[in-house]
C-alpha cells in the first residue's frame, strides 16, 4: 500500500497502523538475523585474534574494538544516507556491506590475516550503525498510539538476535576444522542475506528535503552545554563503555580460566538476552520511578557485575556477571537515553541523537581497545576494579543534577 493511497483512505489511522505493523514485523525479523552479527563478533572476535597473533596477545581484542569503532564511524553517515535516500535503500545497502564483511572475515581466517579480519569486523560494525536505526524506522509510519508497540516488536527481534548469534557460533565453529570459526563468518554473511530479503519489502516514505539556508533548531553547542545533556551523556557513556570493557575481555578470560569456547558463546548469549529482554518493561519502570532512579539502578547493577566477577572464576561467576552486565546496560543506557530526550526539541532530534551516539560509541571504542591491554598486562581482576570509580562518578553527577534542578525550582 503506497503512502498516497493511505492518505486518501477513509480511516487513515487504521491504514497507517496496518502499514506500521507490516514494517515493524519485517524490521523485527531483520533485527533477529542482522543484529546477530554483533554477538557473533563479540563471541569470537577476540578468540580469532588470539589464535592469529603469534606475539603481543594483548591485541587479541582489537577485532571486537574495530567493530565498535566501525559503529561509531557509521552513526553520522547512517543518518545522512537514510535522510537522503530513505530507510529501505539505507538498510538494503548496509545489508550488502554486511554480506561482504562476513565473506571477508571468513577469507581472512583462511589466510590467517589479522589486519584483514579487523577490517571485516569494522565493516560489520559500520553496518551495525544502520541496525541501530531499525527501532526508529519502525515508528516512522506508526500512529502515536502504536509507536511504543512498534519499537517493542523490533526489540523482540533483538532478543532473538541474542540467541541466533551465539547459537550460530556453536553450530558452525568447527565447520572447516581445524580452521576454527571460518564457517561462523560464512554463516554471518548468510544471515545478512536473510536480513536483506526482509528490508527490501519495507514501505517507508522518504522524508522531505530540508529547505536550504533554513536553520532547524538551536546550535548544537547550546544544547550540549545544558546540565541535563552533560549528565545524561556521561551516564550513557559510562553504561555502554563499561559494558564494552568487561564484555570484550570476558571470552578471553573464560578461555584462560579453562572454560570452553561453547561456554563463552553461551555466556554472551545470556548477556545479550539480559541486554534486550528487559526493554519490554523498562519504559514502564521509567514512567513509574523516574529516569534518574532507573539509571542509578543500572549503574548499581554494573557494580554488582564487577563484584560477582571478583568473587571467583567458575562458570557460574562469569555467567552471572554477564547477566548483571546486560541488565545494568539496559537500565543505565535506556534511562540515560530517556534523560537525553528532555534536552532537545522535535526539530533538533536527529542532530542531537546522532551527536550523542557518536560520543557514546567513540568512548565505547576506546574502552574496547583498552580491554585487551588491561586483561593481558594487569589481569581479569583489574578489568573489573575499573568499573567502580566510573560508576561512583556517574552517581555523583546524577545527585548533582537533581540538586541543581531542585534548586532552580525553589523560589
Amino acid at each position: 500500500m503506497s503512502s498516497v493511497s493511505a492518505a486518501s483512505a477513509p480511516n487513515p489511522v487504521s491504514v497507517d497502523d496496518r502499514l506500521a505493523k507490516r514494517n515493524a514485523l519485517l524490521l523485527a525479523m531483520a533485527q533477529s538475523v542482522g543484529g546477530a552479527s554483533a554477538s557473533i563478533v563479540i563471541a569470537t572476535g577476540s578468540l580469532v585474534g588470539y589464535m592469529m597473533l603469534d606475539e603481543n596477545k594483548s591485541l587479541a581484542t582489537v577485532p571486537v574494538s574495530a567493530m565498535v569503532l566501525g559503529t561509531a564511524i557509521g552513526t553520522l553517515p547512517a543518518g545522512m544516507i537514510m535522510r537522503r535516500f530513505g530507510r529501505r535503500a539505507g538498510f538494503a545497502g548496509s545489508s550488502v556491506v554486511a554480506i561482504v564483511a562476513g565473506l571477508l572475515a571468513a577469507y581472512a581466517i583462511f589466510q590467517n590475516s589479522f589486519l584483514l579480519f579487523c577490517l571485516a569486523c569494522s565493516l560489520s560494525g559500520f553496518t551495525g550503525a544502520f541496525v541501530q536505526q531499525y527501532r526508529f524506522a519502525a515508528a516512522d509510519t506508526a500512529s502515536d498510539a502504536f509507536k511504543p508497540k512498534a519499537i517493542s516488536w523490533v526489540l523482540a527481534g533483538g532478543v532473538l538476535a541474542g540467541v541466533v548469534g551465539p547459537q550460530t557460533v556453536i553450530w558452525t565453529k568447527d565447520l572447516f576444522d581445524p580452521i576454527l570459526f571460518a564457517g561462523t563468518f560464512l554463516a554471518q554473511a548468510g544471515l545478512a542475506v536473510v536480513a536483506l530479503c526482509f528490508v527490501l519489502f519495507l514501505k517507508i516514505p522518504t522524508p522531505p528535503r530540508r529547505v536550504k539556508g533554513v536553520r532547524e533548531g538551536r546550535p548544537i553547542m547550546e544544547i550540549v552545554r545544558q546540565p541535563r545533556f552533560i549528565v545524561s551523556a556521561a551516564c550513557g557513556v559510562t553504561s555502554y563503555a563499561l559494558m564494552s570493557l568487561v564484555m570484550t575481555a570476558t571470552p578471553l578470560a573464560m578461555i584462560a580460566c579453562g572454560l570452553t569456547q561453547t561456554d563463552a558463546a553461551l555466556g554472551i548469549q545470556w548477556h545479550v538476552l539480559a541486554m534486550f529482554g528487559p526493554s519490554f518493561f523498562t519504559g514502564n519502570l521509567i514512567a513509574r520511578f523516574g529516569k534518574e532512579r532507573i539509571v542509578a539502578v543500572g549503574l548499581a547493577l554494573l557494580a554488582g557485575c564487577a563484584i560477582v566477577a571478583l568473587m571467583g572464576v567458575e562458570l557460574s561467576h562469569f555467567w552471572t556477571a554477564l547477566i548483571l552486565l546486560g541488565l545494568g546496560w539496559n537500565f543505565g543506557f535506556i534511562g540515560a537515553t530517556a534523560m537525553l530526550t528532555d534536552t532537545y526539541r522535535p526539530e533538533e532530534r536527529n542532530m542531537v541523537q546522532a551527536s550523542n551516539d557518536f560520543l557514546v560509541f567513540g568512548f565505547v571504542a576506546f574502552a574496547s581497545f583498552s580491554s585487551g591491554q588491561l586483561l593481558d598486562i594487569y589481569g581479569w581482576s583489574t578489568v573489573n576494579w575499573i568499573v567502580f570509580p566510573f560508576v561512583a562518578l556517574s552517581l555523583v553527577l546524577l545527585w548533582w543534577l537533581l540538586s541543581h534542578e531542585r534548586n532552580k525550582q525553589t523560589p
